[in-house]
């Protein structure tokens, strides 16, 4: 897979970021396999009551703003979440 393909690939589902990291560009899409997996681990938290609602849609916009990055080629960071990394 290309870049673009494993970028959008990896926003779709968890299985979805597991089948881009395996078979994808891992070199050209490690800003956006980061950062969706910082997404997918923070989205855990979500089930916190009350606190965990408001985290889900901040973490739903943050999803829908790395997507349109991915979409349209350019590392677009996330609002706060951008400064974790946790692949090299």
């Amino acid at each position: 897979m290309d870049t673009k393909t494993t970028a959008i690939v990896a926003h779709i589902t968890l299985i979805g970021w597991l089948i881009a990291y395996l078979t994808g560009d891992k070199d050209g899409a490690l800003f956006y396999l980061n950062q969706t997996l910082v997404i997918y681990l923070f989205c855990l938290l979500s089930a916190i009551p009350c606190i965990g609602q408001i985290l889900l849609i901040f973490l739903i916009v943050c999803w829908v703003i790395s997507l349109l990055g991915a979409l349209n080629e350019e590392e677009r960071p996330i609002p706060l979440l951008s400064s974790i990394h946790l692949l090299k």
